[in-house]
């Protein structure tokens, strides 16, 4: 197993196996995420990343291997998985906003709830990163009312709210229009540079080469290379990622 920036492991994915019916969807992954990390995993569709990604939250179970999350396993189920959960902060293709709450109450509900912060507390940390992600006048709309873009950075500050030890972030831009990418992902950059240890599944090869410690390129199910950003899409080693680099950076 490579270790990426010989820094402190939180994320420990050894021999890790998932079917679902027949088909093999994660094959033996094995890969670290170090502390302040950022891990962006790309390839073909179909090639197990958002299962990956999924798994290490336990949102998909695993049929083999473990997954460890700074020291502790993932438990299969209970009390125990939903603390362990409260430390990985998910970010979705669909935004996964509570319709019926506000901007602000959508982020605050989970630090009173889960982390047990008073309500004033709780008031003062979402403002500060509805702030920093750029949308704290909207605080007291309707996720309905804002563009998709804004509510894919109030589902960033509603996962920064819980504290967590590492972000993981599946597809987080591909439902949104063109022109609202980029302020999605300027968010990102921005968490990337303040040491949030994240694994980011994304077909935005800009972010990866601005953002990336660390490259994983998935194909059938298995990671077939891993790499610097600068070494993989300079000098990719397989003919798999020399294939899929040649027919997306053409466009």
């Amino acid at each position: 197993m490579e270790q990426s920036h010989g820094g402190e492991p939180l994320v420990v994915i050894d021999r890790v196996n998932k079917h679902f019916g027949q088909l093999h969807v994660l094959k033996d992954i094995s890969t670290v995420v170090t502390r302040g990390e950022v891990v962006v995993v790309i390839g073909p569709s179909g090639s197990g990343k958002s299962t990956l990604c999924r798994a290490i939250n336990r949102l998909e179970t695993i049929d083999s291997g473990t997954i460890t999350i700074d020291g502790d396993v993932l438990p299969a189920e209970g009390a125990a998985l939903a603390k362990l959960r409260a430390d990985v902060g998910m970010v979705f293709q669909s935004f996964n906003l509570f319709a019926h709450k506000t901007v602000l109450e959508n982020v605050t509900l989970g630090p009173i709830k889960v982390r047990g912060l008073s309500k004033a507390d709780a008031v003062e940390r979402a403002m500060t990163l509805l702030d920093r992600v750029g949308v704290a006048d909207q605080a007291n709309k309707m996720p309905s009312q804002l563009s998709g873009g804004q509510q894919q950075r109030v589902a960033i500050a509603r996962a920064l709210a819980m504290e967590p030890k590492v972000m993981l972030l599946d597809e987080p831009t591909s439902a949104l229009d063109p022109e609202m990418i980029n302020e999605v992902l300027d968010v990102m950059i921005g968490l990337a540079k303040d040491g949030m240890t994240m694994v980011v599944v994304t077909h935005e090869m800009g972010f990866a080469r601005k953002a990336a410690n660390r490259v994983l390129f998935m194909a059938e199910g298995s990671i077939v290379e891993e790499a610097t950003p600068e070494e993989f899409f300079t000098n990719p080693q397989t003919p798999r990622a020399q294939e899929f680099l040649s027919k997306i950076l053409t466009h």
